[in-house]
């Protein structure tokens, strides 16, 4: 059993993150790490394979995106994936979500993955549709949100997933697209001799022809979704500070503010 893990590098979390006007696209100038959801993926991957409740055989880090995009596969290795493939060409810059799916499906039919992993969403873009988009090329069922995974037989899982006004516990026979979320688990730290041997595993690096991509498919000129502008959100008012030289007169200060507000 094969279980494929889809991974991306994204802006470090203490990078401001901004669109670059002329481009429409996302500055990532700046320092890069392997998305944190990404992560729980990796991990709950991990944790099928060692419970021996799945006979998968390997994990592969799967991802899309420029010749810096090795680093998050190498990440991903050192956590615990057996090799990675990299899916990079300049025909795929700017493809929006829905020619994302389509490529990444597209390079996961070369690999016929009973089990495809995905965190529930990017820390840039932040969407959570990627999962689904792929499953419906591959004609998988998808699930979403998942919280908990649990094996029930030979190809058969049971998920819990978050929703709006609860939890659904679903089954869902393999192969299948899962999207998983940060509460899953706990991901665990590489050790000082994975990263250092991440670079060693395997890694195939593929263009748009040889996962036999339709160029007319992905990139910014052909997706249905284009960048028109971004501004600025408003500055908000600077708030009112009260200094507590006299309590009394602060209490008094603070509840007639409320009161004026009709707060109270």
């Amino acid at each position: 059993m094969k279980i494929c893990v889809l991974v991306k590098e994204v802006p470090d979390a203490a990078v401001q993150k901004r669109i670059d006007p002329t481009t429409g696209r996302m500055d990532r100038s700046g320092e890069k790490n392997l998305n944190p959801y990404d992560t729980h993926a990796i991990e709950a991957a991990m944790q099928l394979k060692e419970s021996g409740a799945l006979p998968v055989e390997e994990i592969v880090a799967v991802t899309m995106g420029p010749e810096s995009a090795v680093r998050a596969l190498h990440k991903a290795v050192s956590l615990g994936a057996d090799r990675s493939i990299h899916l990079s060409d300049a025909a795929l810059a700017g493809s929006d979500v829905a020619a994302t799916g389509y490529a990444l499906a597209q390079t996961l039919k070369r690999e016929s993955p009973d089990l495809v992993l995905l965190g529930q969403q990017s820390d840039d873009g932040e969407c959570y549709t990627v999962g689904a988009v792929v499953a419906d090329h591959l004609g998988m069922p998808s699930l979403t949100q998942v919280i908990k995974l649990e094996v029930e037989g030979a190809a058969t899982l049971t998920a819990e997933r978050q929703a709006e006004y609860g939890y659904d516990t679903v089954r869902i026979e393999l192969p299948a697209v899962i999207s998983v979320g940060d509460a899953i688990n706990e991901p665990r730290y590489p050790s000082l001799k994975a990263i250092m041997g991440a670079k060693k595993k395997p890694l195939e690096s593929l263009t748009t022809a040889d996962a036999g991509i339709d160029p007319d498919k992905v990139g910014g000129d052909h997706s249905a979704a284009h960048w028109v502008s971004a501004k600025e959100p408003p500055q908000k008012a600077a708030g009112q500070i009260i200094e507590d030289e006299d309590t009394a007169q602060t209490v008094e200060r603070i509840v007639a503010w409320l009161d004026e507000r009709k707060l109270i």
